[in-house]
């Protein structure tokens, strides 16, 4: 049996979800930067293994069907990540939008970071719609199509980008992009810590970026470490 620290952060996080809040607890990448093992993560972040071995150990090891997403067929899990997250991300950019020129106006004087992190969430929002219309437009409905010709004993689909891994890619790149200007913002507001005294609008300014920086984790995780490896193996399947 594979010992824990030389499982990888993403296939523990892909077997059971929940193991994910620990891995965040620690401060280790469970999307993007999830393809190391569990000992290299603990390395990169100057952690000790023992302790995180213990909490991943202590993490329940059962999963409902609720959150047991490797088991859905891809399309079930497609739909459920545009309800879901692009959903969220949709509704909550004009949000925080809002909040950020507010509280940069109110408070940006005093603390001057306050301006970076209305400029930083103002171009990761610009990315995330880009991003997210692409998925739902191109890559997703191809995704779909493989699903069906696999389900039906149909040939491959042909399309216009070649093969599924370029616009994975392509998906793949944006999302380290987006993971990479929110773990600024995490900095910059110090893990989304307000400052003492702080109004109500600057502590749900911060609560609210905090959640969506948690939400973009799932989302990401969900697409680069089970849909997307799912869909090459698939088209792979089907060239045969």
């Amino acid at each position: 049996m594979e010992l824990l620290k030389d499982r990888t952060v993403a296939s523990l996080v892909t077997e059971n979800i929940k193991t994910a809040h620990v891995f965040k607890k620690y401060g280790i990448d469970f999307c993007c930067g999830g393809g190391i093992t569990v000992e290299k993560a603990c390395e990169k972040v100057n952690i000790n293994f023992e302790d995180l071995e213990r909490d991943l150990l202590n993490v329940e090891h059962t999963n409902s069907r609720a959150t047991n997403y490797n088991s859905w067929e891809l399309d079930f899990l497609i739909d459920h990540i545009i309800n879901v997250h692009h959903a969220y991300v949709e509704e909550n950019i004009p949000l925080l939008i809002q909040y950020a020129a507010r509280v940069n106006k109110v408070h940006g004087h005093h603390y001057t970071e306050l301006g970076e992190i209305q400029q930083l969430f103002s171009l990761v929002a610009t990315e995330l719609s880009g991003h997210l219309r692409k998925e739902e437009l191109i890559l997703f409905p191809f995704i779909k199509q493989l699903v069906k010709a696999k389900r039906e004993g149909n040939p491959l689909p042909q399309a216009h980008f070649g093969t599924v891994d370029n616009p994975i890619k392509m998906m793949e790149a944006e999302h380290e992009e987006a993971g990479e200007i929110l773990r600024k913002i995490a900095i910059l507001s110090n893990n989304y810590t307000p400052p003492e005294g702080a109004c109500n609008t600057y502590r749900a300014f911060y609560a609210k970026l905090e959640e969506f920086e948690q939400d973009l984790h799932q989302h990401v995780h969900l697409e680069n470490n089970i849909l997307f490896p799912k869909a090459l193996h698939l088209e792979k399947e089907l060239k045969q």
